[in-house]
């Protein structure tokens, strides 16, 4: 969205909608509602609730409008902002030990080196952000607009190792800050970023103690291990999990979701999938992920996954009309999630599957997931990919809405390059349509 000064533009007014029919018109900017500034979009949708509307205008020709409208309570006004709303995006001050950004290969897009730590972000977009750039008014308009959930990188309750860890004096008040926003009914999900021999240990226990203890304003921790890339020069050492020590972090978590459930009927705290690959331990039931309120942070779509191989599999056709060589691309972590997906697979009568594991080159060998492979590195397997007759990604290697690896890389760029069709596929379900279409099932 375009701001200028003042108020939020209008990028679009729906056919139909009360916003048309009182001359609303793409271009205006909202500058009041009933008499209170509308700063970003967030005072919009916050204020246009109301059954009665006193709307203050300014027209591109610069004549000021006062528009009255009585509606039903929370019946839109249709219309809609060309982006997010949002004239500035703050950005992060901290110089936390283990940021990612900082780690960022050079030469990739402008927009990768940014760090956002807006709380309007995290309540539009489920941005997580850590508070330390928050004033008390920031505060209190969270809670004045009930800006809920939230979701916050915590990291460790310690006052002083948080200070320590983001580089931030104000970094040490995360429980006042996460109490006063809990007491005003705003709910938080919490993250915690965990380096072997800083933050894990009895720091862990008295981060999920202190954090547990604010339920249910705090809704759930999701625990995970640090992501460390090939690109660490001149930063703080850290290292990553051994096996045995990612073992402590799964086993006590078990052990923590026990007390917890039986607490508040609730798990609480969750182990990222990575943490159970590195372990070598076996993903958890269904159960143990409640509702799965942190699946953007890695934690239970391997479970999600495999339920749903589960029901998608009874839909495979029991032969191929033709010849066909299927090749599923993943990071080194997917391979171990894909093996009974490839065993089943090779049962269906003339197809033969395979799956391509990919070393990430680009941002080291330690990164193994799969969304941040890059196009550069899948291309290094390029007779693989040819002797294939579809080839077919994950789409959580693509950029949302822009179809673009990490690396500017598109699926049409390695269909070029291998001589043959690409298919994405976001799970099973899309993997077993695109599999019976091929086979002529």
């Amino acid at each position: 969205m375009e701001v200028k000064g003042k108020g939020i533009t209008v990028g679009r007014v729906l056919d139909g909608s009360i916003a048309r029919e009182v001359e609303i018109e793409k271009g205006d900017v909202i500058l009041t509602i009933n008499g209170r500034t509308v700063k970003d979009v967030l005072d919009y949708y916050f204020h246009a609730h109301d059954e009665f509307l006193s709307i203050g205008l300014l027209k591109p020709g610069g004549d000021h409008w006062e528009i009255d409208i009585e509606k039903d309570n929370d019946q839109d006004l249709g219309v809609e902002f060309s982006c997010t709303g949002l004239e500035t995006i703050t950005s992060c001050v901290n110089k936390c030990l283990f940021c990612f950004v900082d780690q960022m290969p050079s030469g990739m897009r402008d927009s990768l080196y940014i760090k956002d730590d807006d709380y309007r972000l995290s309540f539009l977009q489920g941005s997580f952000i850590t508070l330390t750039n928050l004033s008390d008014k920031d505060l209190h308009r969270i809670a004045e607009l009930r800006l809920s959930p939230l979701y916050i990188s915590v990291h460790t309750t310690s006052p002083g190792l948080r200070q320590k860890i983001m580089g931030s004096r104000g970094a040490g008040k995360i429980i006042s800050q996460l109490e006063y926003l809990t007491a005003r009914g705003i709910e938080v999900h919490t993250q915690a970023v965990i380096c072997p021999g800083i933050n894990d240990g009895a720091e862990l226990d008295r981060t999920v103690s202190e954090l547990a203890g604010l339920w249910p304003g705090v809704l759930s921790l999701a625990v995970v291990p640090v992501g460390l890339t090939g690109s660490r020069e001149g930063l703080h050492p850290v290292r990553t999990f051994s096996r045995s020590e990612a073992s402590v972090i799964v086993n006590k978590v078990r052990g923590w979701q026990d007390g917890c459930l039986e607490s508040f009927n609730h798990p609480f705290v969750f182990a990222s999938d990575e943490f159970y690959f590195i372990s070598e331990k076996k993903i958890p039931s269904r159960s143990r992920y409640a509702d799965f309120p942190q699946t953007e942070n890695g934690v239970g779509l391997t479970r999600l996954f495999m339920d749903e191989w589960s029901r998608a599999k009874k839909r495979l056709p029991k032969k191929s009309a033709a010849p066909l060589r299927l090749l599923l691309v993943t990071g080194l972590l997917g391979e171990r999630v894909l093996e009974p997906v490839i065993a089943c697979l090779n049962g269906i009568d003339n197809l033969h599957a395979g799956t391509l594991a990919v070393k990430n080159h680009f941002f080291g060998h330690t990164v193994t997931v799969s969304g941040l492979l890059t196009g550069r590195d899948i291309l290094k397997h390029r007779t693989a990919l040819s002797k294939s007759d579809i080839v077919i990604l994950p789409s959580a290697l693509l950029k949302k809405d822009q179809g673009i690896m990490l690396d500017g890389t598109s699926p049409a760029d390695i269909e070029k390059a291998a001589g043959v069709p690409v298919k994405l596929a976001n799970g099973p379900a899309e993997l077993v349509k695109i599999i019976k279409k091929a086979a002529g099932g």
